[in-house]
């Protein structure tokens, strides 16, 4: 049974939430406090993290950024904040999804399912022979999922590798950020394609050595992206 902590500190939230969840399949454990949150996050296995922003001794920030300096683990973040610049930051330092209140917990079930049926599709395929796709210095292990920059290591996020060996494995083709919006997420009538940028900005800033003049992921004004050969 695939395993999710909620960290939010309105307990009446957090046991909706989990109510919801486990009515759906899933084992839930509730936080109220970042800092026991964070702590829980890091030192245990979970499948996915439900993470609030405002939070009391540690915010879902630096909970989001902790986590996925250690883990590929999926991350969603509710908050009652509507400004782009918190879902961009949000996004920015690894989450995968960005949820606004009040939502339905129908809607938080349907995002969860499907983040964690894309995670495990992907960490599924252990026995097989590695896949490698390599381009030029850049070079992924679609199996491992790692990706290396030379000899370097960088570390992605689920949704960041993801979109970036989608791109690599379709090189010289434009793709608008709609149909890499589809393509990735799966969620094409809950989602924002503005995710699609921001991930695309955070990849640059792992593997190209200058982001103002990309020489991997280029991108064609007007249309979208494309990983140039």
């Amino acid at each position: 049974m695939s395993k999710i902590l909620i960290i939010e500190d309105e307990v009446s939230i957090a046991d909706l939430e989990k109510d919801y969840l486990e009515l759906s399949g899933f084992e839930v454990e509730t936080e109220n406090e970042g800092d026991r949150g964070l702590e829980r996050a890091l030192s245990e296995k979970f499948d996915l993290f439900i993470l609030d922003l405002m939070l009391p001794k540690t915010d879902g920030f630096e909970i989001c950024k902790q986590i996925r300096a250690e883990k590929n683990t999926p991350i969603i973040l509710v908050s009652a904040k509507k400004d782009d610049i918190d879902k961009i930051r949000g996004l920015g330092l690894g989450a995968d999804d960005y949820i606004t209140k009040p939502f339905s917990p129908s809607e938080l079930v349907a995002r969860v399912k499907a983040h964690m049926a894309r995670y495990e599709r992907l960490i599924g395929s252990s026995g097989k022979e590695n896949e490698i796709i390599e381009i030029r210095d850049l070079k992924i292990d679609r199996t491992a999922r790692r990706v290396y920059l030379g000899e370097e290591e960088k570390v992605f996020t689920t949704k960041e590798f993801d979109l970036l060996a989608f791109l690599m494995e379709n090189p010289n083709k434009v793709y608008t950020k709609e149909e890499l919006f589809r393509e990735i997420w799966d969620m094409e009538s809950i989602g924002d394609i503005a995710t699609v940028t921001v991930h695309i900005k955070k990849i640059r800033e792992k593997i190209e050595e200058s982001t103002a003049k990309p020489q991997y992921i280029e991108t064609i004004w007007g249309v979208g992206y494309r990983f140039k050969l």
